[in-house]
């Protein structure tokens, strides 16, 4: 999973992607509803939740001014998103939360973010065989606005899921 930045009441506080913010509570619930986490989520690192089988990232390492990375942090942190995916040699899908991500994701890449448009639901086959799957982030803004409801995001996690399967 794609993340865009640590959140600073979330991950920058806590030191757990998505944990603390509003946004962790879709997240989690929808992991451990899927089976990519085990426990409970009770928005504090020391909860038990565990992760399993997948792993959160971001596009950008550092907490940006006014929430929104500029483009010039996103370029500067892409090497180090580069060597995280180079870490993982079983890695076979990537769910972006929003378009930040998957352009992030491609640039890291090597592939021009013209060639696969970001849609939330989409998956795409990149050229090494990764699957990248796209979702609106699980941001306050976006569930408060319905931009995305925890239906849309069960969706997307349900293709995540379906890809791991092979189908």
């Amino acid at each position: 999973m794609l993340g865009l930045a640590p959140g600073v009441r979330g991950a920058n506080r806590t030191g757990r992607p998505f944990t603390g913010d509003y946004a962790g509570k879709l997240l989690y619930t929808t992991l451990l509803e899927y089976g990519l986490a085990r426990g409970a989520y009770g928005e504090d690192p020391k909860d038990g939740m565990e992760l399993t089988g997948c792993r959160i990232a971001n596009a950008v390492r550092c907490v940006p001014p006014e929430n929104l990375p500029l483009p010039v942090e996103i370029r500067a942190c892409n090497d180090f998103l580069k060597a995280e995916l180079a870490g993982m040699p079983a890695l076979r899908v990537v769910l972006a939360l929003g378009v930040v991500a998957h352009n992030a994701l491609l640039r890291a890449k090597g592939i021009p973010a013209s060639r696969f448009a970001f849609t939330h639901g989409a998956r795409h086959r990149l050229p090494d065989g990764l699957i990248l799957a796209d979702s609106y982030h699980v941001s306050r803004y976006n569930t408060s606005t319905r931009r995305l409801t925890p239906e849309m995001f069960q969706s997307a996690m349900a293709g995540v899921i379906a890809a791991l399967n092979g189908k």
